[in-house]
């Protein structure tokens, strides 16, 4: 079992599966990313961020033609090189044979973020950000910067699937197909409350300071890492001790080797803070000529989709995407069987891993 450290020194165990991009995920690889400016962009809730910036990565390279891109945004905290897992020679997101551009997200702390803005819109300042500012950023770096007019996949996990549901409503006749794993297109009220629990444990610090910190509020973080630890795996995952597969001894050695770690790795509180709200409000009911109508927009996907929630996830059950793929006229549901809940989508088992490769072969081959 791998035991790489972490930049702040914890310990955090991986899978042998990720062993492929261990110098890929390396410190100097996670700063080999280019930066997209975005000049003065405005969003949807009304501001202004001015000098945007959006950070993103890319595999492989483009076609004289053009029409080998793919577009793999971040999730809620991830950074690039977290969507590296799904990437490589052998497998369906494959560089020699595909452009794979993979943005990231407004508020991780590499595009424009709380912790890295001027003030006025700096920390707890930073205004709110839609799904669909995401996605309309990142269509601006695909089309400005690459001159790209079509995309063969746009593919993404948890709120990675969110904008994949975005982009496909957005910008119908440029998206060949999607496959958004584990994550919906409208946030459902249970996923409100559990995001207002992690809301709650971030701001509960004393050193939280409303989001004017200057030391890094490490027990909200650590807060924060419990509360999401009963809902990123499942009770089947806890019940059978599944955890020991990733190379922990107990229980508490989990919560604090794998949770607490992955919260203390480089997440500032106020990043976190502002992903959660474009979580929280994430509806692709709300673009433009659909009228807040979920049931329309997903009515007017023109791409061939395959929408895999994980069976067993605590946040988005399959309950739900069965009941949003049902108005999307090119959609297969599939889903991923097993107890990993939630974090089936990360790449963590290979099991889940092949299972999520092989859906992205078989689409990219229809």
């Amino acid at each position: 079992m791998l035991m790489p450290l972490l930049r702040n020194g914890i310990p955090k165990p991986i899978s042998k599966i990720r062993a492929r991009f261990s110098t890929a995920s390396s410190i100097a690889g996670r700063k080999s990313y280019k930066l997209f400016s975005l000049g003065d962009f405005s969003l949807c809730e009304g501001a202004t961020l001015r000098d945007a910036k959006l950070a993103y990565k890319t595999y492989g390279s483009l076609n004289a033609q053009g029409d080998n891109a793919i577009v793999y945004p971040t999730w809620f905290s991830g950074r690039h090189w977290d969507n590296e897992w799904l990437i490589g020679s052998d497998m369906g997101l494959d560089p020699s044979k595909y452009f794979i551009i993979v943005p990231n997200m407004l508020g991780n702390g590499l595009s424009t973020s709380p912790s890295n803005s001027a003030p006025p819109y700096d920390k707890a300042r930073f205004p709110n950000v839609r799904v669909q500012d995401n996605v309309r950023a990142q269509h601006k770096l695909v089309t400005e910067e690459f001159g790209i007019q079509t995309l063969k996949l746009v593919l993404g996990w948890s709120m990675g699937a969110g904008q994949t549901f975005q982009w496909a409503v957005s910008y119908p006749k440029m998206v060949e197909r999607i496959l958004p794993f584990c994550g919906s297109a409208r946030t459902s009220p249970h996923n409100q409350v559990f995001l207002e629990g992690v809301k709650a444990a971030l701001a509960s610090d004393d050193a939280f300071q409303s989001g004017w910190y200057n030391q890094l509020p490490t027990k909200g973080l650590r807060a924060a890492a419990r509360v999401y630890a009963g809902w990123g795996f499942s009770q089947a995952f806890y019940w059978n001790e599944t955890w020991r597969e990733l190379g922990f001894s107990s229980l508490e050695d989990f919560l604090v080797g794998y949770w607490e770690g992955f919260f203390l790795d480089d997440r500032d509180p106020n990043n976190l803070l502002a992903m959660l709200w474009t979580w929280k409000n994430g509806n692709v009911g709300l673009t433009p000529g659909f009228d807040g109508s979920l049931e329309r927009a997903l009515a007017s996907i023109q791409a061939k989709a395959i929408v895999m929630p994980a069976e067993k996830d605590l946040y988005f059950p399959p309950e739900d995407e069965e009941y949003e793929t049902s108005f999307m006229p090119n959609a297969k549901l599939r889903i991923i069987p097993g107890v990993w809940g939630h974090f089936a989508g990360t790449g963590l088992n290979p099991v889940d891993a092949k299972f999520i490769d092989d859906a992205v072969k078989e689409l990219l081959n229809s």
